[in-house]
């Protein structure tokens, strides 16, 4: 198996649970997109220690190049908005500019001010993707990120 789409769940637990993880998906200061090759294998599985960037299988596969800085950006103009009981968790569309990628295929997206790093999201892109000397964009969905229908 390769990259695939999901949230971790047990970070996901940990928030909302006793833990009381305290993952703020509105900061502008904490929230950071880094891309990953398909080589990565994510496990989502709540019984599982927490996913956290830099760690696991999160500490290697990590694409590499000019322009593009390990661990990559800050996500900007972050919302997390609920309407008709589906939360949705949405973004500016984050780019390395002047870069020379080679295979970018997921984008995690963690919190970088915990410690571990806990990893929110990872979401396929579909296809590998490199830049040499150019820009890499992600456009995120019209969508957001990702959606929680929260009603039963």
């Amino acid at each position: 198996m390769a990259v695939s789409s999901g949230l971790f769940v047990n970070n996901i637990i940990a928030a909302l649970g006793t833990t009381n993880l305290d993952i703020d998906l509105e900061s502008e200061t904490e929230i950071k997109a880094a891309l990953f090759t398909n080589s990565v294998v994510p496990d989502f599985d709540a019984s599982t220690t927490n996913a956290a960037y830099g760690a696991s299988v999160w500490a290697s596969n990590e694409v590499s190049g000019t322009g593009y800085t390990a661990g990559g950006v800050l996500l900007t103009t972050t919302t997390l908005t609920g309407a008709s009981g589906v939360m949705t968790f949405d973004s500016a569309d984050p780019s390395w500019s002047s870069s020379t990628i080679t295979n970018a295929r997921g984008v995690l997206i963690y919190n970088n001010v915990l410690s571990p790093k806990s990893a929110i999201v990872l979401v396929n892109l579909g296809a590998d993707y490199s830049t040499s000397n150019g820009q890499l964009l992600i456009t995120v969905s019209a969508s957001g990120w990702f959606n929680v229908d929260l009603v039963p």
